[in-house]
């Protein structure tokens, strides 16, 4: 099966996640370099990004994915593990990494997850995210939050982690075309979404071409999403 996360090509089909999705894939592809051990992947749904850190990283030892038992049910992917979304279900100071991409939105009580991940890290382990901030209600009614890079710093001091880097994922053309896909493959049915497809695809292709992605996070800058990382104190 192809993995539509990672072999990203614009098609009809995908106008409403192909930009967030090449957003994340940069943003996991332009990280991993710093990644060693073990690698926990919270929240890993179809675990797509795991043969490509995989084998592009020899430093990595061991991958394991954790999925809410409630979580959606994937059929071809099985996590390794499950939990209820209190405990995770392993021992202090277990991993090396742990990466959650869009996972944070669907977090009812932010602080509570990260001092799990905090906890399952070990001293200096990298914690690496993404989260969405253009992007239409999914996995409803479990889609609770749209993050500022503001929010996440003063959530990420307020847990305890330090060196905190936070990067835009996305400037005002790839907002245009992630809004655009959105509203023709998400809202528009029958003959107007047709027609529209095929208006709306080089429109999209154009824009995420030419995007420019700011620098910092000054008064009106526009993102799609946001990436980061994050470090547990060694002491």
């Amino acid at each position: 099966m192809s993995n539509s996360f990672v072999n990203l090509k614009l098609s009809k089909n995908n106008l409403e996640s192909y930009i967030i999705r090449s957003e994340i894939f940069k943003a996991v592809s332009n990280v991993m370099s710093i990644f060693s051990g073990k690698i926990l992947d919270s929240g890993c749904g179809t675990m797509p990004y795991k043969n490509l850190i995989l084998s592009n990283n020899d430093k990595v030892t061991d991958y394991i994915g954790l999925d809410i038992e409630s979580g959606l049910n994937y059929e071809d992917v099985i996590a390794d593990f499950l939990w209820d979304g209190s405990i995770m279900p392993f021992e202090d100071a277990s991993f090396d990494v742990v990466i959650s991409t869009e996972v944070l939105e669907h977090v009812p009580d932010p602080d509570s997850y990260l001092l799990e991940v905090k906890r399952v890290l070990k001293p200096g382990g990298v914690f690496f995210f993404t989260v969405p901030f253009l992007m239409s209600l999914h996995e409803v009614p479990n889609d609770y939050y749209r993050y500022t890079p503001f929010a996440l710093e003063m959530i990420f001091k307020r847990v305890g982690f330090v060196t905190i880097t936070i990067k835009p994922m996305g400037g005002y053309n790839a907002a245009m075309a992630q809004m655009l896909g959105l509203w023709v493959n998400m809202y528009l049915w029958g003959s107007k979404k047709k027609m529209m497809r095929i208006i709306a695809k080089p429109i999209i292709k154009y824009l995420y071409q030419n995007d420019k992605v700011s620098l910092d996070f000054k008064k009106s800058t526009m993102i799609v999403g946001l990436s980061g990382t994050v470090i547990k104190p060694i002491s």
